[in-house]
């Protein structure tokens, strides 16, 4: 008996204390193929195939289409990323098998599958509306996904070791977009259809080694907090007064994502309008541009995320970093702020990559040293979520007014100003070098 109930204590204290060994590099690759393609089957319809498909549907329309569908997909994914974090904060060992008796991997492998269907059906769709109800609903299979591969690093990695594995684990979210731009533009030839089913299928089947083949620690029913509508209600709200570094954070990357949003959602029609890239290049279409820039940008990044979270572990010091990143990005908005030429995109898709990358690694790991409670892991990067995705639908909602108002030079200039304010504010944050 004394033995069960031992067995049971470090078990327990295995989901909910701070991690102290380091994980291996088979971990951290198994994560990092994960995310992958999670990001790949996200980024890339928003980046090509929904403003192809939108395109399609409705050409005069496109501008705003594309700005509602980012939209509302962007708002489900804010809402369904705490909850999903509070229902696998709380799963205990009462089904499953292996790994799947743990708190996330079952949630992992639902999420992807169900994300995965909608996709599918989502490449059959021949209006607006269609796309947009299946868009919200891959949405928020995607972030219910993304809630418990977040809390991965928390549930696993020291401290010391954050920023380099966050660096290793955030590159997919580059890598993803420029594999699937290949895929979906090089390979499979620009097919709406036939892009969101292989991007269904890599969802789901890369997530089955992590899910499978990885620990995920049993949480006791006897150690799980009660799961009530007011507990559920609180899920979208940390006090900034009580947990001020937390509030600050939140800030600083919501306005980085928010530069990240404006800066890129509009960039295939501003390579159309602006840049006039098929007229530069006969025979290529902006797409093509696209995927230039997207390589250029996603080399930025790996090489970016990699040095930095190595630099910042070794050093200790995270804030600077995070400054850094932030005033390359805004760099970048300056420049096509002024400048609409295809030489300068070039540069701006280096400079994007490169503030970005440093950003992504450490930013990352910031937020995993200011976060309430290990109870709570999931559910609050959850609401850290919240700043990555909601500006998905504000960047949409002020960024189409922007352009048509005033023009791509004034949706830039707004973008910088973000990413600016991004890098100045995460100086609040004291708890954290």
């Amino acid at each position: 008996m004394s033995d069960s109930i031992a067995g049971k204590d470090r078990a327990v204290s295995l989901a909910l204390a701070e991690p102290t060994v380091h994980v291996s590099r088979g971990w951290i690759v198994k994560l990092s193929v994960a995310n992958l393609a999670m990001w790949l089957a996200s980024l890339t319809p928003i980046q090509v195939v929904l403003p192809i498909q939108l395109q399609n549907i409705d050409p005069r329309h496109k501008i705003g289409a594309l700005a509602i569908v980012s939209a509302v997909g962007a708002v489900a994914s804010a809402l369904a990323t705490p909850v999903a974090g509070v229902l696998s904060d709380r799963t205990t060992h009462a089904w499953g098998f292996g790994s799947l008796r743990g708190r996330r991997h079952r949630w992992t492998l639902a999420t992807s599958l169900l994300g995965g269907i909608s996709l599918v059906l989502m490449g059959y769709q021949q209006t607006v509306l269609g796309v947009g109800i299946l868009w919200v609903l891959f949405s928020a299979f995607q972030n219910g996904e993304y809630a418990t591969l977040s809390a991965a690093i928390p549930d696993h990695v020291p401290v010391r070791q954050r920023a380099t594995v966050s660096g290793w684990v955030g590159m997919p979210y580059a890598v993803g977009l420029v594999l699937g731009t290949l895929l979906a533009v090089e390979v499979l030839g620009s097919s709406v259809t036939a892009s969101y089913n292989a991007f269904a299928i890599l969802m789901f089947a890369l997530a089955i080694p992590f899910a499978l083949t990885t620990r995920d620690p049993v949480l006791e029913p006897e150690h799980r907090e009660p799961l009530s509508l007011r507990k559920l209600a609180r899920a979208f709200w940390i006090s900034p007064r009580q947990y001020p570094d937390f509030g600050w954070a939140w800030l600083t990357r919501f306005l980085m994502s928010l530069a990240i949003a404006m800066g890129t959602l509009y960039l295939l029609y501003f390579l159309q309008d602006r840049v006039h890239y098929e007229k530069l290049f006969p025979g290529q279409t902006a797409a093509d541009g696209l995927l230039i820039l997207i390589l250029i940008y996603t080399v930025a990044v790996v090489v970016s995320a990699v040095i930095g979270g190595v630099i910042s572990d070794r050093i200790g010091k995270r804030r600077g970093i995070v400054t850094v990143g932030g005033l390359t990005i805004s760099a970048a908005a300056a420049l096509l702020t002024f400048v609409e030429t295809w030489d300068a995109a070039l540069v701006a898709a280096v400079l994007f990559g490169l503030g970005f990358g440093a950003y992504l690694a450490v930013d990352s790991a910031l937020i995993t040293q200011v976060l309430p409670a290990a109870a709570d892991r999931a559910k609050d990067l959850g609401i850290i979520n919240i700043a990555i995705v909601g500006p998905a639908a504000i960047g949409a909602a002020i960024a189409g007014p922007l352009v048509t108002l005033g023009g791509y030079p004034t949706l830039y200039a707004a973008t910088a100003v973000a990413g600016l304010l991004g890098a100045v504010l995460v100086w609040r944050i004291k708890s954290v070098a």
